[in-house]
């Protein structure tokens, strides 16, 4: 067991080294295409840091553990929405446009739906292609609305070319996703010793993938670079119950042992996801006070396994 632990704090030590390297290289070619800070962390950074939930899910899938693929993707996105959000906001208050929190925040939403009404019959392999489509339709069509549109105002003092930011960005995300896998992998072996089910391993899982998500935000965050940290959650949220699901799909059918004994787990990462949109919107942001109740919406996640 200390083995396992010692894993876990290394795999986190890694993790913080990739996150900040891609944050700042991500700033960087955003700032010489002149895109949007928004739309790579939406992108670039939310894809490559949902890596480790495309990964668990490929090989729960392989091994015919269902329940493990749809916990950890369940806990991704209550911690996400919740923790996530809650964290950034406590290191530097998110301000919004409405627009960007009805189209992220929409497709978050609607991407969650998807998911939900595919589980109980079980999602195959060519729901699991028409998944994958889907997302690939959004992203398409927001770079072609909105991510050669929008100019960047951030000021970076030395605006890097592409051929020396580029593999830094590949070189971070590599190291997010290594540092993230190695912490899961000994996350899961601890939680294996204890006994405990396996969709409740997943949901332990979750919260062990999403921390890419929460330290690449986290560090946009205190940074000053809130379009990136808002951009790699919602995108996460996104790209986890259609992709990444999807993804492993392809390998197995994905079926639940008991679709029944997920749907209080599974309503309240719906239920949380559409107070925390609403108050994005209403309020254009999340301020230090909001990010408390982000934080406390997390707890009782575990209540409702």
């Amino acid at each position: 067991m200390i083995l396992e632990l010692g894993g876990f704090v290394v795999g986190l030590g890694i993790l913080l080294v990739g996150a900040d390297r891609t944050v700042r290289s991500a700033a960087e070619l955003a700032l010489y295409y002149g895109v949007s800070n928004f739309f790579v962390g939406v992108t670039v950074v939310s894809i490559g840091t949902s890596i480790p939930e495309m990964t668990t899910s490929l090989y729960a899938a392989y091994y015919g553990a269902g329940d493990l693929v749809v916990g950890n993707i369940v806990g991704s996105e209550t911690a996400q929405i919740t923790l996530g959000i809650g964290i950034v906001a406590l290191i530097s208050p998110i301000v919004a446009e409405r627009k960007n929190v009805l189209v992220y925040g929409g497709a978050m939403l609607l991407s969650m739906i998807i998911m939900i009404l595919t589980l109980e019959d079980g999602i195959t392999r060519s729901e699991g292609i028409l998944m994958m489509l889907a997302y690939a339709i959004f992203i398409h069509d927001l770079y072609s609305n909105e991510g050669g549109e929008e100019i960047t105002e951030e000021v970076i003092e030395e605006q890097e070319p592409p051929k020396r930011t580029v593999p830094w960005v590949l070189f971070g995300l590599l190291l997010v996703v290594g540092g993230g896998q190695v912490m899961v992998t000994n996350g899961v072996a601890l939680a294996t010793l204890l006994g405990i089910p396996p969709y409740v391993v997943g949901i332990l899982t979750g919260l062990g993938t999403t921390a890419p998500e929460i330290v690449v935000a986290g560090i946009a965050a205190r940074s000053g670079r809130s379009g990136i940290s808002v951009g790699s959650l919602l995108g996460s949220n996104i790209t986890d119950p259609v992709f990444s699901l999807g993804i492993g799909a392809l390998v197995a059918d994905v079926t639940l042992s008991d679709p029944e004994s997920v749907t209080m787990s599974v309503s309240y990462m719906l239920f949380v996801s559409l107070i925390v949109i609403a108050v994005l919107y209403w309020r254009r942001g999340i301020d230090r006070r909001s990010a408390i109740g982000c934080l406390l919406l997390y707890l009782p996640s575990f209540i409702v396994l």
